[in-house]
């Protein structure tokens, strides 16, 4: 093999594992800004949530689907009250500026009065916009607490 085709060869060995660590740091970073969303949820940290939240997102739930503006009512008003979700796995993909979490979680949380445990499959895409991640969607399916999400 002449220099010239090793020095190719490596060029690509490091580029792949360039990319590779590049989607890994972006991998960590969607994981973590997923946990911290689950945290001011439960805070009921508008001011946190309204920042994440895209413009135009939408959110998903059982009983309907609606608006930023309506979901950031709905936590500062405490008419659901995501108390506590416990994450059991997380599956992350991303496309260029993209990024899709699944997430299958048991969610402790207030409604109508009463304090309710569910099972939940929660999707969450977010993109890039200004340098900054920004949430698009967020859709909660309701699973059996057998429902696994294939890595």
């Amino acid at each position: 093999m002449t220099y010239k085709r090793i020095g190719i060869v490596a060029f690509l060995i490091f580029i792949s594992q360039w990319s590779y660590a590049q989607d890994t740091n972006i991998e960590t970073e969607i994981r973590e800004l997923s946990r911290a969303k689950w945290q001011w949820m439960a805070d009921k940290d508008v001011t946190k949530l309204e920042e994440l939240f895209d413009d135009e997102s939408r959110f998903v739930h059982m009983s309907g689907t609606w608006d930023k503006k309506r979901e950031l009512e709905i936590i500062q008003t405490g008419s659901i009250w995501y108390k506590k979700a416990d994450v059991h796995d997380v599956v992350i993909r991303t496309f260029d500026h993209t990024a899709i979490v699944w997430n299958r979680i048991t969610l402790l949380a207030h409604v109508r009065g009463n304090d309710v445990s569910t099972e939940f499959t929660v999707t969450e895409v977010y993109q890039t916009r200004n340098s900054s991640w920004k949430l698009l969607d967020l859709t909660f399916s309701s699973v059996r607490d057998t429902h696994e999400i294939v890595h």
